[in-house]
């Protein structure tokens, strides 16, 4: 992990149960600049992948001979979150196992089929990596086509012997930063970029895309707001992209001037927009996935905490099981709050910053969780 953590390590998770562009990228290069603006043109590996993708760093052991096809979610790399995380954990990957990749990134849903089909049919590619739910559908009849290939699903669950699938409890960490939230509003407190209005109690989500799986994070968020005062307001709304930062700021601009203290995202490269709009309020932000006071650091000032969600460790470990053959499929693994793959960060800019009673009251709660002693609804209807 590249930061401390807040209010627990925030570590490795545990096992429990044409369009786009599809490209060669075993180089080290920044995700916010891969990008290929030809998205209807494939490149596939070509003679110089061959030797881009092993590392001299492990100068005692050989480098794998695992070549691994990954394919994004939409929005992209670059986007400071999701894609960005996966992208981390597979780099981690190439620089302890000398691994070769691949990276696809599909610009809409439809281009799922078609890259994961690509890399399927690849007798060079051993394993395939699909990020995001928008994958469900079309794996499910890909892993049965091509049976004899292997297969991880992040972010969703299909039940065949060649996918291993990766999901997460989002509505447990989100219940931490939701807790955070309603613990700061309503309260006089001020660092960084940002402050409090006592006179005020209100707390706002801004979604990416409407799905159930995002359901989970404002259902979480919003259970742990309320947690702290049940009288407190909690709009939300949703941009239709995990790419468009401009209807970010606007949703989330206009929270703030209704009153709130603190915006919180789930909404990919949306979210950079709500950032913007928490430093022009003199409010605060949470970020997602990533520690994005470290990933969006321009914004760390007015970024409190974020709700880190462990894709880097699910992609890692799924290509270590695969360099040590101890690949299962049929397996679903399954990370909350105990598992460490979901939990609460404090920014780097308000380490140490936040009133003590504030944090022992998060703590508490954590612990809550795990002891079974708070039940975090994953849907709002549980509210």
């Amino acid at each position: 992990m590249r930061r401390r953590a807040f209010l627990t390590t925030v570590g490795a998770g545990t096992t429990i149960a044409t369009a786009g562009c599809l490209v060669d990228d075993d180089d080290d290069v920044d995700p916010a600049d891969d990008t290929d603006d030809d998205a209807a043109d494939v490149d596939d590996t070509d003679d110089e992948a061959t030797d881009e993708g092993t590392t001299d760093d492990a100068e005692d052991e050989p480098a794998s001979d695992v070549t691994v096809g990954i394919i994004y979610s939409t929005g992209g790399l670059g986007d400071e979150s999701f894609n960005d995380m996966a992208y981390a954990g597979i780099q981690q990957a190439q620089e302890e196992f000398g691994i070769e990749y691949q990276n696809a990134e599909p610009d809409a849903p439809a281009d799922m089929n078609d890259m994961q089909r690509q890399f399927a049919s690849d007798d060079e590619i051993d394993v395939v990596v699909c990020i995001g739910f928008d994958h469900e559908a079309d794996l499910v009849d890909n892993a049965e086509e091509f049976a004899d290939t292997r297969f991880v699903l992040v972010d969703a669950v299909v039940e065949a012997e060649n996918v291993a699938s990766y999901v997460f409890r989002e509505h447990e960490g989100s219940f931490q930063v939701g807790h955070l939230a309603g613990l700061l509003t309503g309260t006089e407190y001020a660092h960084g970029g940002g402050e409090t209005d006592p006179e005020e109690a209100t707390v706002g989500f801004v979604g990416g895309e409407e799905t159930s799986l995002i359901e989970r994070f404002e259902a979480g968020y919003v259970a742990g707001a309320r947690h702290a005062d049940d009288g407190i307001e909690t709009p939300s709304a949703y941009a239709g992209s995990w790419n468009d930062p401009t209807t970010g700021q606007e949703i989330a601009s206009s929270m703030y001037d209704d009153g709130a203290d603190v915006v919180y995202h789930a909404a990919g490269g949306t979210g950079g927009g709500v950032f913007e709009a928490a430093q022009s309020a003199g409010r605060f932000a949470i970020g997602v996935d990533d520690d994005q006071s470290v990933s969006a650091e321009e914004f760390s000032d007015v970024i409190v905490a974020s709700m880190i969600k462990r894709v880097d460790s699910a992609v890692y470990e799924s290509i270590e099981a695969i360099v040590e053959d101890t690949f299962e499929g049929g397996q679903v693994n399954d990370l909350g709050l105990e598992e460490e793959g979901v939990g609460a960060i404090v920014g780097q800019d308000f380490e140490g910053e936040l009133p003590e009673e504030i944090v022992d009251a998060l703590e508490e709660s954590r612990q809550a969780i795990i002891d079974g002693e708070i039940e975090v609804p994953n849907t709002l209807d549980d509210l």
